[in-house]
């Protein structure tokens, strides 16, 4: 099963990203506690580490201090280096598109090759200026 995060205004979708499966979720989330918060889980990104995958939302104001924790992920995955991908997709997603990790942060894509923490960022900045949560699908 899969992970579609998306932002709709009213019935129309204004964003969306699909993840991959949960477990996807969860690798960047483990990373996230590894490398960024020294393995106290939420203790630094607590929007992004420690919201449900299997539903819900992100309110437009989680959505702001998600853009925070994405800015300080963004800097700490960049420093590490690359892992295997946990998903075999992601080895066809990489073939495919050519992507060939320089470091972590690489490492996370959705299932179009896009980099996942800057499609996250995206989907913040949608939800605030369209005054609109980020729902988990």
């Amino acid at each position: 099963m899969s992970l579609y995060i998306c932002v709709f205004k009213g019935d129309k979708e204004i964003e969306g990203v699909e993840v991959g499966l949960y477990a996807d979720f969860n690798f960047l989330r483990d990373a996230v506690i590894a490398t960024v918060e020294q393995g106290q889980a939420g203790s630094v990104c607590p929007v992004l580490v420690n919201h449900s995958d299997s539903d819900g939302e992100w309110s437009v104001s989680e959505a702001a201090a998600l853009l925070s924790e994405l800015k300080v992920i963004e800097a700490a995955l960049s420093k590490q280096p690359p892992v295997e991908y946990n998903s075999p997709w992601k080895k066809e997603v990489a073939k495919t598109f050519g992507i060939k990790p320089k470091n972590l942060l690489d490492c996370f894509f959705d299932v179009d090759g896009e980099q996942l923490i800057a499609r996250l960022r995206e989907l913040a900045d949608a939800s605030i200026e369209n005054k609109s949560p980020i729902l988990f699908q």
